[in-house]
């Protein structure tokens, strides 16, 4: 005999409904708020890491406002005044390493075997085409940054002057048993982030110096611009320093080709001198990253939100460990957070 079908009613709860459409709004919030977001991440980075000089001019009998807008204008002082002494010598560089990199690109698609040119995809303006385009994404990613930057500068003032009584206020939305737990992470964030822009800024000065002394010595035209776009891009670990080396080796080789082959043994031997000498010892033992999680953190960040994506990333990368340590360890098995630690300790040597 056949068994008569039943009607089936799937019951789906109201709660379940909720979050359903709290996870679409958020994501829908994050398409529409995000340049919002990033600016409050920037003034959060640049509060966290100004925050120790401001404490130690309050310890000196300073009010905390007056303290914050101290560092804030010397901080302006330091980066403006040297932009406004070196502008002139820049902006000529600048002109002559655009001429000069416009006529390498156009020497070097003239002298490009055919099957290459079809390899790319096109003729030479359809390469060339693809090649502003590439440039012009990158320029207003960088511009972005600018704009994102400066308002989480002004944003960073806020933060300092007023981030003990709202993070106060937050906290008071934290159930009373995780607090303990919230107080660790925010702890290890701020160590983190710490050891992030201090060794950013260490490694950036480094690479400036070495790259702009190098360059004067080898005689590359535009050796000021070359060291402060070596400084500038070496804000992105590993990434950024390898970037900056094109337009140096190019420039280079404009000179003569043994000079081209010198720039590129200077970027080289500094780049594996900074990843395994000056990186360890201006970030120390609490920025532990290897270089494929730097990669990966950077491609992550950069599809995301672009150049300020990846900077934000890599010390988002970094708190991970000191998640796991404080909110995962029920979660993984046993032996995972020990090895772990093990790892991160033989890799601080």
């Amino acid at each position: 005999m056949p068994v008569p079908s039943r009607p089936v009613a799937v019951v789906i709860p109201w709660r379940t409904i909720l979050k359903v459409l709290a996870a679409a709004i958020l994501v829908w919030l994050w398409f529409k708020l995000v340049q919002v977001v990033l600016v409050v991440l920037v003034a959060l980075l640049l509060a966290v890491t100004l925050n120790p000089v401001v404490s130690w001019l309050e310890k000196r009998r300073l009010p905390r406002w007056a303290a914050t807008l101290l560092v804030g204008l010397a901080l302006v002082a330091i980066v403006g005044g040297f932009f406004w002494i070196k502008w002139a010598s820049l902006s000529s560089q600048a002109a002559y390493e655009t001429i000069h990199l416009d006529q390498i690109q156009r020497d070097t698609m003239n002298r490009m075997p055919g099957w290459v040119r079809h390899a790319l995809g096109g003729n030479l303006d359809d390469i060339e085409a693809r090649i502003a385009n590439v440039a012009l994404d990158f320029a207003r990613s960088v511009g972005s940054a600018v704009v994102v930057t400066v308002l989480g500068f002004i944003l960073m003032l806020y933060f300092l002057i007023e981030g003990a009584a709202t993070r106060d206020w937050l906290m008071a939305f934290v159930p009373a048993a995780q607090r303990p737990r919230v107080e660790q992470t925010l702890a290890a964030c701020e160590r983190v982030i710490f050891a992030y822009a201090a060794g950013n800024v260490l490694t950036s000065i480094f690479a400036m110096v070495v790259v702009g002394v190098s360059m004067t010595l080898l005689k590359v035209p535009a050796a000021l611009l070359l060291a402060v776009v070596a400084g500038v891009c070496d804000f992105i670990p590993v990434i950024g320093f390898i970037a900056s080396s094109v337009p140096a080796i190019l420039l280079g080789l404009t000179v003569s080709t043994n000079t081209g082959l010198a720039v590129a043994a200077v970027f080289v031997a500094y780049h594996a001198i900074e990843n395994y000498l000056i990186g360890p010892w201006a970030y120390g033992d609490r920025l532990k990253l290897s270089n494929i999680a730097v990669v990966l953190a950077f491609v992550v960040g950069a599809e995301v939100a672009g150049v300020i994506g990846a900077l934000i990333a890599l010390p988002v990368a970094a708190v991970y460990p000191a998640f796991e340590r404080i909110w995962l360890r029920e979660q993984l098995a046993e032996d995972t957070v020990v090895e772990h630690r093990k790892i991160e300790h033989r890799k601080a040597g």
